[in-house]
């Protein structure tokens, strides 16, 4: 797959976001990290009720830090600082992403990858946006 220029990768699972911004062009691919904000900050992912449906509170919690992701995106989206999204997420919290995204975070987002990178070298998530 080939990425535009200042495309952004988000890297996710249940706990951890990892931004990234492609630096090189479509023909050479060359992500650099990315600071954000704190996207548990965007959502209150403690708040998240456990039901017969979600029993296990350690997986509401992860599941509201991936809404929180999505909140953060969401609002990155909305404001004008993402042209072209790449989100690349464990695939359990991939699935609770999908529930959350806004229309114009669907219109920028360029591609899913149903894998978990975070912890991984950049050539890792390089590799995978290349095979997809």
């Amino acid at each position: 797959m080939m990425l535009p220029k200042g495309t952004i990768v988000a890297v996710a699972d249940g706990e951890k976001l990892n931004l990234f911004r492609n630096a090189g062009d479509e023909a050479g691919l060359k992500l650099a990290p990315l600071e954000h904000a704190h996207a548990d900050d965007a959502h209150a992912s403690g708040s998240r009720q456990t039901s017969s449906g979600n029993p296990d509170p350690s997986q509401a919690s992860e599941d509201g830090f991936s809404a929180g992701i999505v909140g953060f995106l969401n609002k990155e989206a909305l404001e004008g600082r993402i042209d072209g999204l790449v989100i690349i997420a464990a695939p359990r919290a991939l699935g609770e992403m999908r529930k959350h995204y806004h229309k114009a975070l669907s219109a920028k987002l360029l591609a899913e990858i149903a894998k978990d990178l975070t912890g991984h070298a950049v050539g890792d998530v390089e590799a995978a946006i290349h095979g997809a």
